[in-house]
């Protein structure tokens, strides 16, 4: 399982529906080792490497900046 794997973020939990390795950050990029995952947004199925990058979208989203994911 070197790969990347296919989550759904729920409240406070997710669940991996294919198996890999890591999800990559919607904002930075980065691979997240999936027991390193501790930030994600459930209305956009969206994953964050660390706690800025989850502001930083947060902003963005608030400014209009950037597009919610599909």
């Amino acid at each position: 399982m070197l790969g990347e794997a296919v989550i759904r973020y729920l409240d406070g939990d997710y669940k991996i529906l294919t198996p890999g390795a890591y999800v990559t950050c919607a904002v930075t990029k980065a691979r997240i080792p999936l027991e390193d995952l501790r930030y994600w947004n459930v209305d956009l199925q969206e994953a964050y490497a660390d706690a800025a990058a989850a502001f930083r979208r947060f902003n963005e989203l608030k400014s209009g900046k950037a597009a919610p994911a599909p």
